[in-house]
């Protein structure tokens, strides 16, 4: 499937007596629905499965296919107040830096899980990307999971007993589509968790639960091999999708993977030895099906020093980030930040301020890019995130990735727990001040 991208390499406008809304789909693979699109707006291949009605005109010159009469254009796209980057060229890596068409790429922006998830209308996801693109992020990272038994809502992989069903429909990976659309169409790059440690949304307890039994151990998902086999059928189907989509920045293997998911049910024999196969095997895996991305894990960054004061340094959550990022199919580096969360009570501040330096030096040591791709704190935000963002700057750390993005949809506002940025917060002012320092930085 090549997957085909706009902006400044054209567009077609599709021909039909029905007219599509503003960000609403106008064709693509499978679409039965209108073709033309509203005033004002213009019918755009973003690829192979999903055109979209973005704003612009054009000037066209009809030409025929097999299939439909499509014109060439030019469009202008209004989806952002400044010009946007086509999303041409897949991100690579050279030594820790991120690279794009031989030049120096930034990793800079937000998480937002809820995208695609919510059953957000395609006006809505544009306006969430909006929000983040006008920080002068370049990267979103986003949830491409949620494990069902029972359909309903937007779902992207179904159980009926041990019997895994991924779901290509409207409601399935067709959305993912849109969220992919939608991102590009802000000039974002996108990063993919492709299951969960955590319970929401499913995740890896879904998988042990269907296949091994109900309350099996949680770290069976890393050696079971029934479930080993399920999840690269889901990884397969997702992953292949999007294989030609420069989209797509990276896939992670899951997000925060630990030893213990949230029912808190281990078997008792899971090490950091333990996961650290399981990437290895993982990422090759993905690396063995799509050579055009970057991989990583998705974890916490946890360390492995058994006799290190705290807690998220002493490798009993099953991380040991720096065998982790020695693995030679795994791209670049992922560390999250919760200092509360950890116990770390009395200066949080200062402790993740010495985490984003102990990760730098991880990153220089292996020669890979490494970034913060999760942090947040519920209080002095302002404060705590200017001192981080700035160890960001000074330790050379290749990018950040806040702890969560926010935006007011015509749906009402996007979820908050506790840690949401909306557009007008100070924070906001703030990822927009270091989105322009991180990207000057020689």
């Amino acid at each position: 499937m090549h997957l085909l991208v706009f902006l400044s390499l054209g567009t077609f406008l599709c021909s039909a007596l029905a007219a599509a809304p503003e960000w609403g789909q106008c064709g693509g693979i499978g679409w039965t629905g209108d073709t033309t699109c509203v005033s004002g707006t213009v019918c755009t291949i973003l690829n192979d499965w999903y055109y979209q009605c973005l704003p612009g005109t054009a000037t066209s010159t009809i030409v025929s296919t097999t299939s439909t009469t499509v014109s060439t254009t030019s469009l202008t796209i209004t989806a952002s107040s400044t010009a946007l980057p086509s999303p041409t060229g897949f991100v690579t890596t050279s030594g820790t830096e991120f690279r794009l068409n031989g030049a120096k790429f930034t990793v800079f922006g937000a998480n937002s899980y809820w995208v695609g998830l919510m059953g957000y209308s395609t006006s809505d996801m544009n306006t969430a990307f909006a929000d983040i693109a006008a920080t002068g992020a370049t990267a979103v990272r986003t949830w491409g999971f949620n494990e069902v038994t029972s359909p309903n809502g937007i779902y992207y992989q179904s159980w009926s007993g041990s019997t895994p069903t991924v779901n290509t429909g409207s409601t399935g990976l067709q959305n993912f589509d849109a969220v992919v659309a939608a991102a590009a169409a802000n000039g974002l790059r996108l990063i993919v968790a492709l299951t969960n440690n955590w319970s929401d949304y499913g995740g890896m307890d879904v998988y042990v639960d269907q296949i091994v039994g109900s309350g099996s151990a949680h770290d069976l998902f890393y050696t079971n091999s029934a479930v080993i086999s399920a999840y690269k059928n889901y990884v397969n189907t997702f992953v292949s999708r999007y294989v030609n989509e420069p989209t797509i920045l990276a896939w992670e293997l899951a997000n925060e993977p630990r030893c213990a998911g949230s029912s808190g049910i281990t078997s008792g024999s899971c090490t950091t030895t333990t996961i650290t196969e399981w990437a290895t095997e993982i990422s090759a895996y993905i690396k063995s099906i799509d050579s055009n991305h970057l991989v990583a894990i998705g974890d916490e960054g946890f360390y492995n020093e058994p006799s290190a004061p705290t807690y998220p340094y002493q490798g009993g959550e099953g991380i040991d980030f720096n065998a982790n990022l020695a693995i030679g199919s795994l791209d670049f580096g992922t560390f999250h930040s919760y200092p509360i969360s950890w116990g770390q009570t009395s200066d949080p501040q200062g402790w993740g301020t010495q985490w984003i330096a102990d990760h730098a030096t991880s990153m220089t040591a292996a020669g890979k890019p490494v970034i913060i791709e999760e942090f947040g704190v519920t209080s002095n935000q302002d404060t705590v995130y200017t001192a981080w963002y700035q160890e960001v700057v000074s330790s050379g750390l290749t990018g950040a990735l806040i702890w969560q993005a926010g935006s007011y949809l015509s749906s009402g506002s996007t979820p908050d727990d506790g840690y949401a940025i909306y557009p007008g917060d100070p924070v906001y002012a703030l990822e927009t001040s270091y989105a322009a320092i991180l990207k000057a930085r020689a």
